[in-house]
């Protein structure tokens, strides 16, 4: 068995349409708004789909049925990865919301 058998490449994390916004482009309102929407949204699906993927890494484990046992906490530290990008997110967005309510008119 070879050592690479057990190794699993990462894919990358696509965080709403980023990567499809030009440098020179300015983003609008409504199209702001749902860029700022899909990236929550896809934090989220990826916090979902890690802590899924460790519940049921466990549940493989207890049973005997995970024959590479290393991979359970890998999933766990992406998993906590995913958490901490999701809630540093959420306070970058307050820190902005609490920003703007601070400005008078």
């Amino acid at each position: 068995m070879n050592v690479s058998d057990f190794i699993s490449p990462l894919s990358s994390w696509k965080i709403g349409s980023v990567g499809s916004i030009d440098q020179g482009t300015q983003v609008g309102g409504t199209e702001g708004a749902r860029l700022f929407k899909d990236v929550f949204r896809s934090a989220i699906d990826n916090v979902k789909t890690s802590q899924l993927d460790v519940e049921n890494k466990q549940y493989l484990l207890a049973t005997g049925q995970l024959s590479d046992a290393h991979s359970l906490p890998i999933a766990e530290a992406k998993a906590q990865i995913s958490l901490d990008l999701l809630v540093s997110l959420r306070n970058k967005a307050l820190e902005g919301y609490n920003e703007l309510m601070k400005i008078n008119l």
